[in-house]
């Protein structure tokens, strides 16, 4: 089981949530280093996760999550609310990059995800989560690639897929009972000649027979 996949199963499932995506990230220093999933003092892995409770009104939360070396465990650090977030930078809005921050009412913080590709799905599945549930004002998202903030996220094209599959099996359904339909109409016409045969047959087997 993947390290998401045990984050959300022991943090979010147990109250009722489900987590929407998360990134695997690393504080973003002056010197560029390269990513390591541990490494340094104190080693440990730092998750950003984005949740939703599963009972209504839905409530939004944004989980700072962190598993420890030695530790088999993952612990939540801190956790705002939807609401809490203020802006999202995607650092360079030209060129997929792994560096984005995160404006709070209470602070900054400025990651470099594992890979410019998770960080990408984490701020189309975010962007996405905002349009939908933040109740008032909705936060602020700066340098990020028009693709990631246009109507056509990773969720609508997942429901799209589905639309699509049933659509197509209902045409298929539809197709396959016009199909059955003929079938029917041509048994009962060949069904009807056969009779009308048989009628015509006696009669001229009577006609000799006298």
């Amino acid at each position: 089981m993947s390290a998401k996949s045990i984050i959300n199963k022991e943090l979010f499932t147990p109250h009722d949530e489900r987590m929407l995506v998360a990134v695997q990230v690393k504080r973003r220093t002056k010197k560029k280093i390269p990513f390591l999933a541990t490494g340094g003092q104190g080693d440990y892995m730092t998750f950003i996760c984005l949740s939703v409770t599963n009972k209504k009104p839905s409530h939004v939360s944004i989980t700072k999550v962190k598993q420890f070396q030695g530790s088999s465990s993952f612990v939540k650090r801190s956790q705002w609310t939807i609401d809490q977030l203020r802006q999202v930078n995607g650092i360079d809005a030209n060129k997929d990059c792994p560096e984005f921050d995160l404006v709070f009412d209470n602070g900054l913080d400025q990651w470099v995800a594992s890979s410019a590709g998770e960080k990408c799905t984490f701020i189309q599945i975010l962007h996405h989560t905002c349009q939908r549930y933040c109740s008032s004002r909705k936060p602020e998202f700066v340098n990020c690639q028009s693709k990631l903030l246009g109507g056509n996220s990773i969720l609508h094209s997942a429901a799209d897929s589905v639309t699509s599959a049933v659509q197509k099996a209902s045409q298929a359904l539809n197709e396959r009972g016009e199909r059955l339909g003929r079938a029917e109409e041509r048994t009962a016409d060949m069904m009807n000649s056969a009779e009308q045969f048989a009628v015509t047959a006696h009669k001229l087997a009577m006609k000799h027979k006298c």
